[in-house]
């Protein structure tokens, strides 16, 4: 239960040294987009990559060479899929959801809080976080397509950035 053998101990620190190297080149040749969490499926393919490094690292029953192979497979496919989306505005529709728009102006927006499935009060933690004290400070919450939330401030002009955030359901797009 706490020692095996020093061959289980070597297998595991030359093994982990290869899958590491193997990995950080991987990603440096497929680019800083790799591991971003600009998006739910970006978020998935960094877990995902950090689960098959640790099953290479620790299960005897998956060899180097096939944790480098499924490193190379979620990369590819990652790669195939932003590369896509980015030439394919129903590909990007498909992978990528669009920031939602949870507060503005003063206003909770219940649908569309609904359809993100997040309460008041995790908005008003969020912006507890932000350091805001009052709702009226606030020009409008954004739930990103990461799932993070976005706090804006109220300007005093309107906002730039809301201009593309589309309001779900009867309310209508914010057009500044």
């Amino acid at each position: 239960m706490f020692f095996d053998s020093w061959a289980d101990l070597g297998r595991v620190a030359l093994v982990g040294v290869c899958a590491y190297v193997a990995l950080v080149v991987m990603l440096r040749i497929s680019g800083n987009r790799t591991l971003s969490k600009l998006n739910a499926f970006d978020l998935v393919v960094t877990v995902a990559l950090g689960s098959t490094l640790a099953t290479v690292l620790l299960s005897k029953d998956v060899s180097l060479a096939e944790g480098v192979l499924a490193f190379a497979v979620l990369i590819g496919l990652q790669f195939l899929v932003t590369w896509s989306s980015v030439r394919s505005s129903r590909i990007n529709h498909l992978v990528k959801s669009e920031p939602l728009l949870l507060f503005h102006q003063g206003h909770f927006l219940p649908g569309a809080m609904r359809r993100a499935r997040i309460v008041e009060q995790e908005v008003v933690a969020v912006l507890r976080q932000q350091g805001v004290a009052r709702l009226d400070a606030v020009e409008a919450v954004v739930l990103e397509t990461d799932g993070s939330l976005s706090v804006l401030q109220r300007p005093e002009q309107p906002p730039e950035t809301l201009s593309h955030v589309r309001v779900p359901g009867p309310e209508q797009p914010l057009h500044h």
